[in-house]
This record gives C-alpha cells, sequence and structure tokens, in this order.
C-alpha cells in the first residue's frame, strides 16, 4: 500500500483536552511524526459532563455541543499541522474518536453517543474524516468497546511472551496478549475519572498531580470492600464501562455509611483503582505490564500496580517504544487507516460482535 500519513484525535473519558497524532502508516509499521495536546475550555467541559451526568438537556443543547466539538476537533488539527508543518494534501485521512457523552451496550436498544461532527472537521481541514467507529460493532452485537486492543496486537504481540498493555484514562482497559490464545480485552473500570472528580470538588483542582493529594491520606479498608462490591467488578468479559456508571453519585451512595477525610477517601479511590486492574492482570500467565494514559504518571498508582503483582514486570510502553499520552490517538489514526483500505477494524471475541467489520463513517474533503 505504500507509506501514508494519518492524524489520530481523541478526546478521552475524563475531558483533560484534546490528543492528536500525526502517523506515518507503511504497512504494518507505525510511527509517530508529531503529537500536539489542545486544551478544551473549562465552560465546553462542564457543558459536557451536564449531560454525560445525567442533567435536564435537549436536542438543541446536544446539537450545540457537537457543533462546537466538531470546531474543536478541527482546531486542534489545524494546530498539529501547524506545529509539524504539514500539508493537510499530505495526509490521507482523520480517525477522529469523538467525545462520547453516553455508552450504553447492555440495555434493551443498545447505543453509544460520541459527540464531534465530522463534517465540520473535513470541511475546516480539508481531510477526509473518519468517524462513528463504535456503533458499526455494535451493530454485530458486540460492546463498541474497547477498540484499542487491535492495535496493541498490531504493536506489542510477541509469540513468547505475556503483555497485558494497560491504559489508565477515566477508565482503565486491558488487553491480553498471550502466546497462542485469542486477543481479549476490557475496561477493569474507573481509572483516573472518579480522583479526577472528587479533588476537583474538594480542591478545585482538574486532577491530582502525580497523585500527591492521595498519598497525605490512608485507605479505608471497609470503604475499600464496599465499592468493590459494585457487580460491574464480577461481570465477565466482554464489558465495558463509563462515566453512566462510575461518577460521584455512585461514590457518594458507598459514602453514606462513612465519616471520613476527603483525603482518606482520595486514597481509597487511587486503591480502588490498583486493585481492580491488579485483580483482572493477575488472571493471565505473568509477563509484561505495559502502562500508558495519565495513569501512567501517578506514582503511586504505578507503585501500588508493582507491589500487587509482583510476579509481573510493570513498565511504561514508553520502555517499549510508544508514548504512553498519544497510544489511543495513534489508535485511531491506525482505525482510519484500516477504514479508508476496507480492513476490519474490531476483534469480535475483545467487544463480542458476531464478526469482524470494518468501522466507522467516511466523511470526504
Amino acid at each position: 500500500m505504500g507509506s501514508e500519513r494519518y492524524i489520530g484525535i481523541m478526546s478521552g473519558t475524563s475531558m483533560d483536552g484534546v490528543d492528536t497524532v500525526l502517523v506515518d502508516i507503511d504497512g504494518g509499521n507505525i510511527q509517530l511524526l508529531c503529537e500536539h495536546a489542545f486544551p478544551m475550555s473549562e465552560d465546553l467541559k462542564q457543558s459536557l459532563l451536564d449531560v454525560c451526568l445525567g442533567q435536564p438537556t435537549n436536542l438543541q443543547i446536544i446539537g450545540e455541543l457537537d457543533h462546537r466539538l466538531g470546531h474543536l476537533f478541527a482546531d486542534a488539527v489545524i494546530a498539529l499541522l501547524d506545529k509539524a508543518n504539514v500539508d493537510p494534501s499530505t495526509v490521507a485521512a482523520i480517525g477522529s474518536h469523538g467525545q462520547t457523552v453516553f455508552h450504553s451496550p447492555e440495555t434493551e436498544y443498545a447505543f453509544t453517543m460520541q459527540l464531534g461532527d465530522a463534517n465540520i472537521i473535513s470541511a475546516k481541514t480539508g481531510i477526509t474524516t473518519i468517524a462513528d467507529f463504535r456503533r458499526k460493532d455494535m451493530a454485530y452485537g458486540g460492546q463498541g468497546a474497547p477498540l484499542v486492543p487491535a492495535f496493541h496486537q498490531q504493536l506489542f504481540g510477541q509469540p513468547d511472551l505475556t503483555r497485558v498493555i494497560l491504559n489508565i484514562g477515566g477508565i482503565s482497559n486491558i488487553t491480553v496478549l498471550s502466546p497462542d490464545k485469542p486477543v481479549t480485552g476490557f475496561d477493569t473500570g474507573p481509572g483516573n475519572m472518579l480522583m479526577d472528580a472528587w479533588i476537583n470538588k474538594h480542591k478545585d483542582q482538574r486532577y491530582d498531580n502525580e497523585g500527591t493529594w492521595a498519598q497525605s491520606g490512608t485507605v479505608n479498608a471497609k470503604l475499600l470492600n464496599s465499592l468493590l462490591s459494585d457487580p460491574y467488578f464480577a461481570l465477565a468479559p466482554p464489558k465495558s464501562t463509563g462515566r453512566e456508571l462510575f461518577n460521584l453519585d455512585w461514590l457518594h451512595s458507598h459514602l453514606k455509611a462513612f465519616n471520613l477525610s476527603p483525603e482518606d477517601i482520595q486514597r481509597t479511590l487511587a486503591e480502588l483503582t490498583a486493585v481492580t486492574i491488579a485483580n483482572d492482570v493477575r488472571a493471565e500467565n505473568p509477563g509484561e505490564l505495559l502502562v500508558c494514559g495519565g495513569g501512567a504518571h501517578n506514582p503511586l498508582i504505578m507503585a501500588r500496580l508493582t507491589e500487587l503483582l509482583p510476579k509481573w514486570t510493570v513498565l511504561t510502553t514508553a520502555d517499549r517504544g510508544v508514548d504512553i499520552d498519544n497510544m489511543e490517538a495513534m489508535a485511531f489514526a491506525w482505525l482510519a487507516y484500516r477504514t479508508i483500505h476496507q480492513l476490519p477494524g474490531n476483534l469480535p471475541e475483545v467487544t463480542g460482535a458476531k464478526q469482524l467489520t470494518c468501522l466507522g463513517a467516511i466523511y470526504p474533503a
């Protein structure tokens, strides 16, 4: 197929900004050429959170958010192109994940909703844009998530070594790459989401930088056990989750029986993230745990994973040559490449879909 350039856009559950990457793809080789983190305004973030958390809304609000995000993502791409000094005409396509505002794969009328009008992205950048990646998988009975494991397999699969790729974003998800076994992957539960919401509520900070506030507190074992009793953690994969379940209302429902300091609660939330990840990783044959996402910057989480998984080698994906902050944006650039070339992008053994399928809708430049 020859060498082609693609752009990936990712705005995750944490809503801490827009990650964009420019990659070169030549068959199985993927090279990161440039990356750029583009800010999201507090006003837009709060409007999105209101929708995600069930505040009264209407179609006009949803439509306007879709429009605003389309411009935000397009501006993020333009900033990336300026940084890389690259002409848009040299880019084959953009892969835009969109901003998830609701994910409901288990209900009778299963659906997922990502906002960010791809018509605006393609019109404003002049680059063909691929979006709406998740719903084709769901049309074949899948969860529509996670979609990144196929990319992890491309990058990190080894014939003689078990590797688990762990992304700690708002939600934590893992990809299990075991020799001679199908790839598996699923959401383990909360990543940074609850910690971010709790510190924002008490200290008006977007996140707990390096886990400093959590480290000033103490784990409360009874609260931790209460949180771990949620049925989601006992579900067998395929499974996926999001802010619809794990939010401050969920947390407050568990806090009613406790009178704890805010920092002890933060420390317990950090422990919840580490323990739920470790419980799922421990089920596999020991190997390498490669961590990416915002949580890879949290020394407390990384230390606890190392302690909870003594038989595993705990590293970051950067130790294996892939930047920890750009993994998911790179994955959606790669998924755009798969779509352009009419190749499947899902893994049915991961999502539960009935078959392999080409993902995404194409919005021509």
